[in-house]
């Protein structure tokens, strides 16, 4: 069963979104209050429309209580960022993610009960300092607030050994989701490994854990 999902405001963060989401399958709805965006984008998501989201009238003419997630992602206006989401919880949305741009609208956005907040230029700037600074490794992808997913070279100290004697979750707080052959990925018949798979040097690791984990493991010797 199709995700449905509204993205509110349509600048780089919520233009971006709502593609990569239609391109995975889901039912998007996208939002924002300019007519632009909305041209730029409607052919690309399920529904796109113009309207101003701090309306309740307008929010509830367009019948999106059903969703599975709202985004909001107003980044120019934190008013209206709040106002939306209050709007959204009034209207029953099961799940409200809302950007945040600093500690204060933080504060504000969990008081008034956003389900889940996003901090795109932290997160953007963490991201880009551990790709420019942990060598081992090629790609992080963020995967929620300190959630992330990261393709790493296995540091020398763990080469030669199987996931079993390793412990990597209890150790590192780390989880092995795929292991590839470094020079060739598309040619690894199996990337699922067993406890009893033996790590190698020639190896890419594929890696799902809290950033700050991935990065304390990237750093090993």
């Amino acid at each position: 069963m199709k995700k449905k999902i509204a993205v509110i405001g349509l600048g780089i963060l919520g233009r971006n979104l709502a593609v990569f989401l239609a391109e995975r399958g889901a039912e998007v709805i996208a939002i924002d209050s300019n007519m632009e965006p909305v041209d730029e984008i409607k052919d690309k998501v399920t529904l796109a429309v113009q309207l101003n989201s701090t309306n309740e009238k307008a929010l509830a003419a367009l019948d999106i209580s059903d969703v599975d997630a709202a985004v909001v992602c107003i980044g120019d206006n934190f008013q209206a960022n709040l106002l939306t989401t209050v709007l959204l919880k009034k209207m029953g949305v099961k799940r409200v993610i809302t950007r945040a741009s600093n500690p204060l609208e933080r504060s504000i956005l969990q008081e008034i009960g956003a389900d889940e907040l996003v901090y795109p230029e932290e997160d953007l700037a963490k991201e880009l300092a551990v790709r420019l600074t942990a060598v081992s490794i090629e790609d992080l992808l963020s995967l929620g607030v300190n959630l992330a997913a990261a393709k790493i070279r296995p540091p020398h100290s763990i080469c030669g050994k199987t996931l079993a004697e390793l412990h990597l979750r209890k150790t590192y707080g780390i989880n092995i989701a795929a292991i590839y052959n470094s020079e060739d990925e598309e040619a690894t018949e199996n990337p699922f490994p067993t406890p009893e798979h033996v790590i190698a040097e020639n190896e890419m690791l594929l890696v799902i854990g809290r950033k700050e984990d991935l990065i304390r493991f990237a750093e090993l010797q």
